[in-house]
């Protein structure tokens, strides 16, 4: 299957999904929409899939919504009728990320502004070219932040600097970016793509069903008390332990080999 405006390739276990519209900086408009929630539907049910990599086509990362669009829409008194139809497609998005098997790995090549940075925000990890910028862009266009941004934003960066980049709109270079823990590491722009991939590719070799349960808990037991957090451990450990995965790996470390992780 192909995309009008994403391109999508599977290969060694990583689903690389890249937004497609580079003309537009990659704005959420045309058919992105749908199909970054088809893509990402896609990846999840595939047992191929072990990791999945957003990145975006050309200069840009993405641009958030498509602010062209909102205003033709505006001019034309549509404008209710777009956002009723934007919320739902952006919700289940969202939650399809969440709710994704694999780790998500964002490689921010370009802008991310608004909805665009929120969607970085999103994913698992995030690792950022130089040329990267961020910025919570809506108040200059006097709209409220989407996508997830007052939920991921204040979780990465605590509540008061979150505040004052929704409140300004300040654009964050990347090497702020990553003193502000919102990217795990930032590389040349030549170096991205190679980057991220190896560590995709790092994540990919180990055990499937243990980085899922992983996966699981980090996000659960972030809203959960410590008894509820050691309670789901314990779960996610018996499941493990019945693994054949696991069994793979006492052995080899008892043979001093490296494992080799099947998804069993």
């Amino acid at each position: 299957m192909t995309y009008e405006c994403l391109l999508y390739e599977v290969k060694d276990g990583i689903a690389t999904l890249t937004l497609n519209r580079p003309e537009r900086m990659n704005a959420l408009g045309g058919t992105l929409r749908e199909d970054l929630y088809d893509a990402l539907a896609r990846a999840s049910g595939d047992a191929a899939v072990r990791v999945v990599v957003i990145t975006g086509a050309g200069r840009g990362f993405c641009a958030g919504g498509d602010v062209k669009a909102m205003n033709e829409a505006k001019e034309a008194g549509r404008e209710r009728s777009l956002m009723e139809r934007i919320a739902p497609g952006r919700d289940r998005t969202l939650l399809a990320m969440r709710d994704a098997p694999q780790p998500i790995i964002a490689a921010v090549n370009g802008a991310a502004a608004g909805a665009g940075m929120n969607l970085a925000l999103a994913c698992d990890i995030r690792i950022a070219s130089t040329a990267a910028r961020f910025s919570q862009a809506f108040v200059k266009r006097g709209l409220h932040p989407d996508w997830g941004g007052t939920y991921f934003l204040p979780r990465l960066v605590g509540m008061a600097r979150a505040c004052e980049l929704v409140f300004t709109g300040e654009v964050v270079d990347a090497a702020e970016a990553l003193r502000l823990g919102l990217v795990s590491r930032v590389v040349e722009p030549e170096a991205l793509m190679p980057t991220t991939l190896e560590l995709a590719g790092r994540i990919a070799a180990g055990p499937p069903v243990a980085i899922r349960l992983a996966r699981r808990a980090l996000y659960r037991n972030a809203e959960a008390d410590l008894r509820e957090a050691l309670e789901y451990e314990t779960f996610a450990q018996n499941a493990c332990f019945e693994t054949e995965d696991a069994r793979e790996g006492i052995r080899a470390f008892v043979d001093k080999r490296t494992p080799i992780f099947r998804g069993r």
